[in-house]
């Protein structure tokens, strides 16, 4: 790095033994630095974008940090003020929204927010051969770092192309970036490799990625010069957090909307035959672009059925109080990324639907479902309630009156939490353990941080949403509902 006489006298301002170092001189392309609170990730991204500076590529070492909103970024800046000058007296900075730090040589550093993908055209053509995500966990969805990626280039020979991030496990994108870097499945520093075909040169290319851990004691001046900051996290309360923030452990459930009543011994549960006499209908929240989401649901009346029990791993006899619901199936509509839709038709959803419950051993009823499919728009003549209800899949319109927002969550927790006491008494919820997609994005569904008794609209809520509507959905004797229909 630049000047090493100056370094030797700020001994902190150069990377720490472990993981800091890992971080700094890791070759890949893709780099997450992630862990504890504490071990010094975002003086990291300095560090790893500053080793290039004075290098001879002058301009075109150029590079761009991101944080989701701007209070945020203000705290990068501050702590940019407190490294950059130290080791490059030379460097200037430039305030505002548009802040960077010009280098003697003319390399930039911009720092910049970014909290929804459309704001990817501001940067459209540009060309950053350093590129950084700093608290990766905030961004709810992968769609603003993947868009980015095709902005890291440069046509400078020899210059290195960097993309990083860093993150503690907790926060609404906890699910897709512990599942991007399979955090849970291989050891840090296990390289992750994508091979792809180039499409102009026909070649098979190797693309490598690797997360790297860090951990809070490793860095000693903050726990010399800071030691009360140790204690704040050993003193957190909330348990999730607390495993997150002070262990860096990515096995949490983590996101806050129902952390701290999700229990998957309990609340999932091996499938089961489900008794006729048992009212069984689907809920639906319509998307394209964005993923669709049916859930089959399964009401208790009561009458006893033979379930596992997971604990003793043999088969009992059980009743459960009459309307407990139970998710018994699922189809999520999307592309295999997180959060986005597979683009299918109302009526190729219609056909497969009806395909798919034709040979049933119970008769499943119209459920509730996003009050969207009931109305029309300029390039839809007929709605597509009506499209589908032409190939027998009718459905009833959900309960999105002012307040059911909230509403439902408070239901949910409710159900979550009846279903934790043994023997129940009050109605419950139980969702069956071949729900792959109810478990991966319910149980780290995060509240929204301006209204803390909704869930963030933002987050994968697609399930959440059609759960929502069957919660809200109320059935008169007979099993007619008492919303329309189609």
């Amino acid at each position: 790095m630049a000047n090493k006489e100056l370094l030797s006298k700020f001994a902190e301002l150069q990377p720490l033994p472990g993981s800091q170092i890992a971080f700094v001189t890791c070759p890949l392309f893709e780099v997450l630095y992630e862990g504890t609170r504490g071990p010094g990730k975002t003086f990291s991204l300095f560090f790893d974008f500053a080793q290039h500076i004075g290098k001879g590529f002058g301009p075109a070492w150029k590079g761009i940090l991101f944080r989701r909103n701007y209070p945020d970024l203000e705290d990068i800046i501050a702590k940019g003020h407190k490294f950059f000058p130290l080791i490059f007296p030379g460097a200037t900075y430039k305030g505002g929204e548009k802040g960077k730090w010009t280098f003697p040589d003319g390399e930039e550093l911009l720092f910049r927010y970014m909290d929804v993908p459309q704001t990817y055209w501001k940067y459209h053509g540009h060309e950053y051969p350093w590129v950084g995500w700093d608290e990766l966990t905030t961004w709810p969805s992968d769609e603003c770092y993947e868009i980015m990626k095709s902005c890291c280039r440069s046509p400078f020979p020899g210059i290195p192309k960097k993309y990083r991030a860093t993150a503690n496990p907790y926060g609404p994108g906890h699910n897709w970036v512990k599942s991007y870097w399979r955090i849970s499945e291989i050891n840090p520093g296990r390289v992750i490799v994508r091979r792809w075909r180039d499409p102009i040169t026909g070649k098979n290319l190797d693309h490598k990625r690797t997360h790297i851990h860090g951990n809070i004691f490793e860095n000693k001046f903050l726990l010399q010069n800071d030691p009360q900051y140790l204690n704040n996290l050993k003193a957190e309360k909330n348990p999730a957090r607390k495993r997150a923030w002070l262990y860096g452990d990515w096995s949490i459930v983590a996101g806050g909307a129902i952390d701290d009543l999700w229990d998957e011994d309990v609340h999932l549960i091996h499938p089961f035959s489900i008794p006729h006499t048992w009212y069984v209908d689907r809920s639906f929240d319509w998307g394209s672009s964005k993923p669709f989401s049916i859930g089959w649901w399964a009401e208790s009346d009561g009458s006893t059925v033979r379930v596992l029990n997971k604990k003793r791993n043999k088969y009992e006899m059980r009743s459960y109080p009459p309307g407990t619901l139970f998710r018994i199936a699922e189809w999520y509509g999307w592309n295999g990324r997180a959060n986005q839709g597979c683009l299918m038709s109302p009526t190729n959803i219609a056909k497969r639907l009806k395909e798919a419950e034709e040979n049933l051993p119970y008769v499943v009823h119209p459920g509730p479902a996003d009050t969207q499919i009931f109305t029309s728009n300029d390039d839809r003549t007929r709605t597509i309630a009506h499209e589908m209800s032409l190939l027998g899949i009718a459905w009833r319109e959900a309960n999105k009156a002012p307040g059911t927002r909230k509403q439902g969550l408070e239901l949910f927790r409710s159900r979550l939490e009846a279903s934790l006491v043994y023997p129940m008494e009050e109605p419950g919820i139980f969702i069956f353990d071949t729900c792959y997609h109810f478990r991966r994005t319910m149980p780290v569904l995060p509240r929204d941080p301006k209204d803390m008794d909704d869930v963030d609209t933002e987050a994968e809520d697609h399930i959440w949403d059609e759960t929502r509507y069957r919660i809200l959905h109320r059935r008169i004797k007979g099993g007619m509902v008492k919303t329309s229909g189609v």
